[in-house]
């Protein structure tokens, strides 16, 4: 992914309203609300937003929630940066951007 196309995203102030949960969970995890980004997915059915979630678990150091929500989106933790796993999540959704 393009960094131009990744400060494009964050440029924005607010999420579009057109965005999915995932893809607003990502932007407020880009801009660095952690909470707010948590609370898009926290309570949401379905494997993407279990992929999020374990995301932000790992993010935060709980690996132990993580593997959880990894394991409830049928994915395994992966061998990416923190940063590189953000980003690899944003072109999962991009295209709703």
């Amino acid at each position: 992914m393009e960094k131009s196309e990744i400060n494009r995203f964050l440029s924005l102030d607010e999420p579009k309203d057109t965005f999915s949960a995932e893809l607003k969970a990502l932007f407020f995890d880009g801009k660095g609300d952690w909470d707010k980004s948590h609370a898009m997915v926290d309570e949401l059915p379905g494997k993407s937003a279990a992929r999020v979630h374990a995301y932000l678990h790992r993010k935060e150091g709980d690996q132990w929630n993580a593997d959880y929500w990894y394991r409830r989106a049928g994915e395994s933790r992966p061998s990416l940066s923190l940063d590189e796993e953000w980003e690899m999540l944003l072109e999962r959704f991009w295209e709703e951007f």
